[in-house]
């Protein structure tokens, strides 16, 4: 059974998230994605734990549901979060949109000094019940940590303190190194991380079973590095908004959904059949550079010309590639990375996926543009636009909500539903047929369908607009 998952994701009490992050509406968003398992977020907020309470009930397999007496209809009122061209959509049927099952999962961001250095670290803390998510919030405040400031609190305690104090109360916790290569608050970060898990982790490095990747890097990028070679590599989206769900996922192919089978796919690293990828090079941090003085340098750049700034002498934001340039322990020419057209759940439609030749037992990924960004480039409007609503909302009506559309629907199924244009630029991101800017300190990529014929701003004002949802 292949069940796609999306585990990283923030509450409407995080910082820069949109005030319809609610369970209501995450459900719906998750449904309309097709994605199969999502993140409740932010567990260890004391109100948002009562809200997962008041919304969701256990299933007895360290899972949750949505209760009886909740639709998958998204709570009109909050549905357009500033900036996101969201739909206010008709009550679905669960037959069309089956409702997604929660698991419990929250992110905690460390600062604290080691080493003489400034560490800031975002970690992914998964639970399998209830009562395990409250007796290590309660563990948390008794430690000093002010768990109400944010949904994703800040704390002083170290990588170590929280792998000790989480395992201590729940031995089948999972903790995973989240966004792992973002410059400023991941374990391998070059401004506050570290240069291996067993610095960052010590003696409870082992029990860390896979890192996710960020937006700015891909599974290849990871591969490259020696320590993560028996860990599993996972992607979310790291959400602050509806439609932002499912930018990246994971796919498992278990016997059946269960916390235990997701727990043991991790552990093992197996049971992933693939992973859904945000193109790197659209994240906000995949070259290096300084956004203030327009300096964007590529691996080749900094080699040849370093890492000052050329404008106003101050060090350059290191960039994804260069910091995995600097910690891997081989090429990517040693891992013979090889494209390959591949079917996805038996459906007739081939699309473009990367394995490495050289570890075969890795899962392959497959790199996706959000529909609504395709659909906005096709009709020439903003994502943000009104006009895009009625044909997403026409095309996630289509079997398997958006990765439906996005990795199965055929394009002549696509183009009865959208038209040409739109099924076009589908299939040219199933190919892989891209034009792509990369981003830099804090900057999205462009990632364009079409090449235009004309300089391309260096900055995207549309996407710098939505950064923070």
């Amino acid at each position: 059974m292949h069940i796609i998952a999306d585990l990283q994701l923030h509450s409407h009490f995080s910082r820069a998230v949109s005030p319809a992050m609610t369970i209501p509406n995450i459900a719906a968003w998750a449904a309309r994605k097709g994605i199969g398992l999502v993140a409740t977020g932010d567990w260890m907020h004391p109100i948002w734990f009562r809200e997962i309470e008041r919304d969701l009930e256990e299933m007895g397999n360290g899972l949750l549901r949505l209760k009886k007496d909740l639709s998958l209809r998204a709570e009109r009122s909050n549905l357009s979060p500033k900036g996101i061209a969201a739909s206010p959509t008709a009550p679905r049927n669960d037959t069309v949109f089956p409702a997604p099952l929660f698991l419990l999962a929250t992110e905690v961001s460390s600062i604290y000094s080691q080493g003489g250095k400034v560490r800031r670290v975002h970690t992914l803390i998964w639970v399998p019940t209830i009562q395990s998510a409250r007796k290590i919030s309660q563990e948390m405040t008794k430690r000093g940590c002010n768990l109400m400031s944010d949904g994703r609190p800040i704390v002083g305690l170290s990588c170590i303190h929280i792998a000790e104090l989480v395992l201590s109360i729940e031995p089948k916790a999972l903790i995973v190194a989240a966004h792992c290569w973002t410059p400023w608050f991941s374990v391998y970060g070059e401004k506050g991380g570290f240069d291996s898990l067993d610095e960052a982790f010590g003696p409870y490095a082992k029990h860390i079973y896979a890192i996710e990747t960020g937006l700015s890097s891909n599974p290849a990028m990871n591969w490259r590095i020696k320590e993560l070679d028996n860990r599993a590599i996972v992607s979310f989206s790291d959400a602050h908004s509806g439609p932002k769900l499912g930018r990246e996922a994971t796919v498992f192919d278990v016997p059946e959904i269960s916390y235990e089978h997701i727990y043991q796919a991790i552990k093992s690293n197996s049971h992933i059949a693939y992973t859904i990828e945000f193109y790197p090079e659209e994240g906000k941090y995949h070259w290096s550079g300084h956004r203030a003085c327009g300096i964007r340098w590529g691996p080749e750049d900094t080699k040849v010309k370093g890492t000052t700034c050329p404008v106003c002498g101050k060090p350059l934001v290191q960039g994804v590639v260069q910091r995995v340039e600097a910690l891997a322990g081989r090429s990517e020419a040693d891992l013979k990375l090889v494209s390959m057209r591949q079917r996805v759940n038996a459906s007739e439609t081939e699309i473009i996926m990367t394995k490495s030749a050289a570890f075969p037992s890795r899962p392959p990924f497959v790199m996706l543009v959000p529909l609504q960004e395709i659909i906005s480039e096709c009709i020439g409007s903003p994502v943000g636009s009104k006009k895009i609503v009625p044909i997403y909302d026409a095309l996630v009506a289509l079997p398997g909500g958006e990765f439906g559309v996005l990795l199965t629907a055929t394009i002549e199924e696509i183009t009865r539903v959208a038209g040409e244009r739109i099924a076009e630029g589908i299939d040219k991101v199933r190919r892989g047929d891209l034009v792509i800017d990369p981003g830099y300190d804090g900057v999205f990529g462009v990632v364009k369908l079409w090449q235009e014929g004309e300089e391309k701003p260096l900055v995207d004002k549309g996407k710098e607009q939505l950064s923070l949802l």
